[in-house]
């Protein structure tokens, strides 16, 4: 079981969606709470209701994660104002939603730098300390589209894929370093926070459009409990079975699914915000 109270805890784009949600819970549970974002004025909002739900002080910094020398310089930030970070949540994410071939190259480097190339900066700057103390839990916000290519999401689900096997890796090395050590992966279906807005499950008995509320209690659930994966419906779970599947079969069956129709009316957000 990995210990909330009084623990150190940091989310990335954590100034709204799930990562807001997440350390709502965890500050209710007594952790103390860092928040990252690039957006100051939701910072400004979001820290005092977290500070609320809990009984220690939160703290807001402005961070773009996809920029290494950033995250750096913040990491010292938090080490020096707050504390050593005992649990990382790697919540920042952003999608385009475009076909491949719309998609502008600035905004294929944007998802990799802060869906991929973050999980790499902020692990750099915060598991030396855990593994030193061989105590520690780091957490990574995928997607179900880190199992299968979804039309519209080549970008996303791309970065996605390498989020699942970065997170893969890394427990893998942990158990030899740093038993103490927990990662758990997050692989949710479409969350209705904001950023799928506008995509639609052909069958929401089977492939819900996720209630955020829910899917943050169960979030902080796996965790304490030190869950490594977290799939979210168990549909989703199906997947590394299904991939065994000859691809016409495996293709045919996401179709009638309606996985690839899914982002047809995709809106979004602004990506600003992220997570």
């Amino acid at each position: 079981m990995s210990e909330v109270a009084d623990r150190v805890v940091l989310v990335t784009g954590g100034a709204s969606g799930i990562g807001r949600l997440v350390a709502e819970r965890l500050a209710a549970l007594g952790a103390r709470l860092v928040l990252w974002d690039v957006n100051q004025e939701a910072l400004d909002q979001v820290v005092p209701a977290v500070e609320a739900c809990g009984r220690h002080t939160a703290h807001g910094y402005v961070c773009d994660v996809g920029r290494r020398e950033y995250v750096y310089e913040m990491a010292r930030r938090v080490r020096d104002e707050v504390g050593a970070v005992d649990i990382l949540i790697n919540n920042a994410g952003i999608v385009s939603g475009q076909r491949f071939l719309d998609l502008p190259d600035s905004k294929i480097e944007a998802t990799f730098r802060i869906n991929t190339l973050a999980l790499f900066w902020t692990c750099k700057a915060f598991l030396p300390e855990m593994i030193a103390r061989n105590r520690g839990h780091v957490l990574t916000m995928a997607s179900a589209s880190g199992y299968v290519g979804v039309a519209r999401l080549a970008d996303y689900a791309a970065s996605k894929w390498a989020a699942v096997g970065f997170d893969e890796s890394l427990r893998m090395e942990l158990r030899r370093l740093a038993p103490g050590v927990k990662t758990t992966v997050v692989c949710p279906y479409y969350i209705a926070t904001g950023m799928f807005a506008g995509v639609k499950s052909r069958f929401t008995s089977l492939l819900p459009i996720l209630d955020p509320a829910t899917v943050a209690d169960r979030i902080v659930r796996a965790l304490r409990r030190d869950q490594p994966r977290l799939v979210m419906p168990r549909l989703v779970g199906l997947l590394p079975l299904a991939r065994s599947m000859p691809v016409p079969v495996f293709d045919a069956i996401a179709d009638f699914l309606g996985v690839n129709t899914s982002m047809d009316d995709f809106v979004g957000r602004d990506s600003s915000r992220r997570g």
